[in-house]
C-alpha cells in the first residue's frame, strides 16, 4: 500500500508541476504579448496585437491591466500632451478592442456577428449590435457613433454594465460622407455630414429583441439595457410560438408606456391636448386611447400596426420645437455626463478656456437630452411597432435597411444620402459631382 501511495503521490506531483509550468508559460506569453503590442517596432507590435485580439475579451483585459497606470494617469490628466509611448499604447488598445478611445471603455467589440452569436450562446448574455456609418475605430465615423464613444461607452456605469452583461458587436452599414472646407490660407475644417446609428439588442440566434435609435443619455440608455436584458432572460426555454406571443405583448405594452409618458409630459407643460387622445387608468396602469381609431373585429397585421403608431402620430402633431425643448429639460438628468466622459471631451478640446469648455459641456448635455426624448418618443415607438408586426422583423439585415430608408431617411438606393438634389440649381458644372 505504501508503494502505491508513493506512486500516486509522485504522479500527482508531476501533474501539478506540469499544470504550474503551463500556467507560468501562458502568463509569460501574455506578458510578452502586451509588451510587444506597444513596441516601437511595428513588425513586433502588429503580430502581438493580432494575437491579443484573437484571445477575445481576455486579451484586451490583459492589455488594460498591463498599462493601467498610464491609463489612469491620462484619464486624470486628459489635456496632457500625447507622448509617442502613449500613442503606441492607445493604438494597441484600439486595435484589440476595435473601438477608438477604448482606454476609457475597456469594451471588446466583435466585428463578426457569427462570433458574437457563438459567445452569446456560450455565456448566456444578449448581444448589443451597433450599426453605424463608417467604422467605430475611426475618429471620423458618423456623428452618432462618435457621441456614443463619449456619452455612453466612456461612462463608467455604462461601460461596466456592457462588459459584464452584454456581448458587443458592431457593423458598418456604409462609409460615412466626409467634407473638407479649405479656407485657402492653410486652414481646413474636416467634418462628417449626415449619418445615423442604431443599437440592436439580439438574442443568441441573432433574433431582434429591441432597437434603440440614435443618441440616448446614459441613464436612459442604462434603463433600456436593463429592460432588454430582462426580456432576453424571460424568453429562455420558451417555445417559438410562445416567444412570439410574449414579444408582441412586450412591444405593445412598451409602445403604450412610452406614449403615455410623452402624453403626460405634454400635459405637465400645459401643452395642447392631442385631438381624440385620452388616458384611461386600469388595473395594468395607464393606457393611451385614440378615440378616432376604428379597429374592426377582424384584426390584421396592418390594423394592429396602425393602432400602435396612432398614439405617437397624434402626439407628434402637437409637439412643436419649443415643446420638445421643454420636454428635454424635464429629463435633463438622463443626459448628465460623468467624469470619464468629460475627461474625453477635455482631451478632444485641450485649448478651450475653462468658461468656454463649461458652456460647451452644458450645451452638449442639453442636445443629448433633446435627442434622447425625440429618439425614445418618436423613433422607438415606431421601431416597436415594426418589431411587432412588420414582415422584415425576422431578418435583421432587411429590418436595418428599412430603418435607414424609412426612419433615418438615408436609403441605400440613394448613393448620395440625400446630399445631391438634381432638381436644385448650383451654378457648378455637374453640380460639383466628381467621378
Amino acid at each position: 500500500m505504501r508503494v502505491k501511495f508513493s506512486l500516486l503521490s509522485l504522479l500527482f506531483l508531476v501533474i501539478t508541476a506540469q499544470v504550474a509550468l503551463a500556467n507560468s508559460s501562458a502568463k509569460s506569453s501574455i506578458e510578452s504579448l502586451v509588451t510587444l503590442a506597444a513596441s516601437e517596432k511595428s513588425g513586433e507590435a502588429a503580430p502581438a496585437i493580432a494575437e491579443l485580439r484573437a484571445l477575445g475579451p481576455g486579451g484586451l483585459e490583459s492589455l488594460m491591466r498591463a498599462y493601467d497606470a498610464a491609463i489612469a494617469s491620462h484619464i486624470a490628466n486628459p489635456t496632457r500632451a500625447t507622448t509617442p509611448e502613449w500613442q503606441r499604447i492607445t493604438t494597441a488598445l484600439d486595435a484589440v478592442s476595435q473601438q477608438r478611445n477604448s482606454y476609457l471603455s475597456g469594451l471588446y467589440w466583435y466585428t463578426d456577428i457569427q462570433e458574437a452569436r457563438k459567445v452569446s450562446a456560450e455565456t448566456g448574455k444578449p448581444i448589443l449590435s451597433l450599426r453605424l456609418l463608417g467604422k467605430l475605430t475611426d475618429e471620423l465615423s458618423c456623428a452618432n457613433s462618435r457621441f456614443f464613444r463619449t456619452v455612453l461607452y466612456s461612462n463608467a456605469e455604462i461601460s461596466s454594465l456592457l462588459r459584464s452583461r452584454y456581448v458587443m458587436h458592431w457593423h458598418s452599414v456604409r462609409p460615412v460622407p466626409l467634407i473638407t472646407i479649405d479656407f485657402g490660407d492653410g486652414r481646413k475644417l474636416e467634418r462628417t455630414i449626415t449619418g445615423n446609428s442604431i443599437h440592436y439588442i439580439l438574442n443568441s440566434d441573432g433574433g431582434m429583441l429591441d432597437a434603440l435609435p440614435g443618441v440616448y443619455g446614459p441613464q436612459a440608455f442604462a434603463r433600456s439595457l436593463a429592460s432588454a436584458e430582462t426580456l432576453f432572460k424571460s424568453l429562455q426555454g420558451k417555445a417559438e410560438v410562445d416567444k412570439r406571443n410574449f414579444l408582441n405583448e412586450y412591444y405593445r405594452t412598451l409602445n403604450n408606456k412610452i406614449s403615455v409618458a410623452w402624453y403626460n409630459d405634454i400635459m405637465k407643460l400645459g401643452g395642447k391636448q392631442p385631438e381624440g387622445v385620452s388616458i384611461e387608468t386600469g388595473t395594468n396602469g395607464e393606457a393611451l386611447l385614440i378615440m378616432q381609431l376604428a379597429v374592426s373585429k377582424a384584426m390584421t397585421e396592418r390594423t394592429i400596426l396602425r393602432a400602435m403608431n396612432a398614439g405617437s402620430e397624434a402626439l407628434g402633431r402637437v409637439t412643436d420645437e419649443p415643446t420638445w425643448l421643454k420636454i428635454a429639460a424635464l429629463h435633463s438628468a438622463d443626459a448628465v455626463l460623468d467624469d470619464r466622459s468629460i475627461a474625453l471631451l477635455k482631451k478632444q478640446n485641450p485649448d478651450l478656456p475653462p468658461k468656454v469648455l463649461s458652456t460647451l459641456i452644458e450645451k452638449f448635455q442639453r442636445s443629448v437630452a433633446l435627442d434622447t426624448v425625440r429618439n425614445e418618443y418618436r423613433m422607438h415607438t415606431q421601431l416597436l411597432a415594426w418589431l411587432s408586426r412588420d414582415p422584415t422583423r425576422v431578418d435583421l439585415e432587411k429590418f436595418n435597411e428599412k430603418v435607414y430608408a424609412e426612419l433615418f431617411i438615408t436609403p441605400r438606393t440613394d448613393p448620395w444620402l440625400g446630399l445631391l438634389m438634381p432638381d436644385t440649381y448650383t451654378a457648378i458644372d455637374n453640380s460639383g459631382v466628381v467621378k
